[in-house]
């Protein structure tokens, strides 16, 4: 199926569906001699699997992840590397009910025009489920991005409408949300599990950022950096707009205004995020998500089934009331995936 893969000088091809037998990717472009360290991969992994806290799906996936190819004596060898993670949780009749039936806000209606043909169990391909392939080829470029210098951070900015106003970049982690002000995390979670207890999801916004990017990195008209990231983040399924740097208040400011002005030691502001003509400034990379609400909810929604007859339904099963958390770490890597990418075709150019 066309649209699986991602990248060209380091590429990824995930595969799987959520409630098949396994999901993974394949990684070509793995610089060979990598040392490769699993308990790193897997550190990333159990940021973003099912069941983390009370604000997340219930499903239980260890996500483990197992190395088929690609790699000698714990070494990569250049070659296309395998990545495979088992499904043990999946409970493909929770949605027999529903299976003729298309889900308001999901692929169901879509996927089927395209294809004639779709696997309902927990959206199949559509699910985000998906996205534990794209977080262990995440993690392998986020190792190789240590070694250039370059740190990647996300985290949460805003949940059901309650707004970080402080930015504590410790306490990440140490919260259910992945909330970056923990004074509005008890509000935050509070706001999640008021919803789901009747049945409903909240959407938020999610801010990236990426130290470390030398200057010079991306390429000119179509493949800008900003390009290549606003479709690596628009690729995530709950991902609904992007903005960069000063994003949407650009539109409501004057050239003199945000244009980032320069002096002997570099540029004095950060307007345009780290991106200029679609090229590293190498200023800090700054840009944020508009995360939408979790479609799967109990909340009774008018639809239509396969025959056109409008019904009734309601998702019953198990899911997140609220995906900015678990989407943090997906976001994480798809840019460490973006950026491994333009390095090697910097190294390319040069070479």
């Amino acid at each position: 199926m066309a649209g699986n893969s991602f990248g060209q000088a380091y590429k990824i091809t995930t595969f799987g569906e959520s409630h098949g037998e396994a999901v993974g990717v394949i990684v070509d472009g793995v610089t060979p001699g990598v040392e490769i360290d699993l308990e790193y991969i897997q550190k990333q992994m159990d940021r973003r699997k099912p069941g983390q806290s009370s604000i997340t799906t219930s499903r239980k996936e260890y996500d483990t992840v197992s190395i088929l190819s690609g790699t000698y004596e714990g070494k990569t060898t250049g070659t296309p590397l395998f990545m495979i993670l088992y499904n043990k949780d999946m409970r493909p009749s929770a949605y027999d009910e529903i299976k003729d039936s298309f889900r308001p806000g999901h692929a169901d209606f879509t996927y089927l025009q395209k294809y004639g043909i779709r696997d309902h169990r927990g959206s199949g391909r559509a699910s985000g489920r998906e996205t534990a392939g794209r977080v262990a080829a995440g993690a392998l470029a986020r190792k190789l991005l240590e070694r250039r210098g370059v740190s990647i951070v996300a985290y949460t900015t805003e949940v059901g409408g309650i707004q970080c106003q402080n930015f504590v970049e410790s306490e990440i982690e140490n919260n259910p949300v992945r909330a970056c002000d923990p004074d509005v995390v008890g509000q935050m979670v509070e706001k999640i599990e008021s919803l789901a207890r009747v049945g409903d999801s909240c959407g938020g916004i999610v801010e990236c950022r990426i130290r470390g990017v030398v200057p010079g990195i991306g390429e000119p008209v179509f493949d800008k950096l900003d390009a290549e990231l606003a479709k690596a983040m628009l690729s995530i399924g709950a991902v609904k707009g992007i903005e960069f740097g000063a994003g949407f208040k650009a539109a409501r400011m004057l050239g003199s205004e945000h244009n980032d002005p320069m002096d002997s030691s570099g540029y004095l502001s950060n307007h345009s995020g780290g991106i200029i003509g679609g090229i590293s400034t190498g200023q800090e990379i700054v840009f944020r998500l508009a995360v939408k609400p979790t479609s799967s909810i109990s909340v009774p929604q008018q639809t239509i089934d396969i025959n056109g007859e409008e019904q009734t339904i309601r998702t019953e099963g198990r899911h997140d009331p609220c995906i900015c958390p678990r989407i943090v770490p997906v976001v994480e890597a798809m840019a460490c995936i973006v950026l491994e990418d333009h390095f090697k075709r910097q190294a390319a150019l040069h070479s």
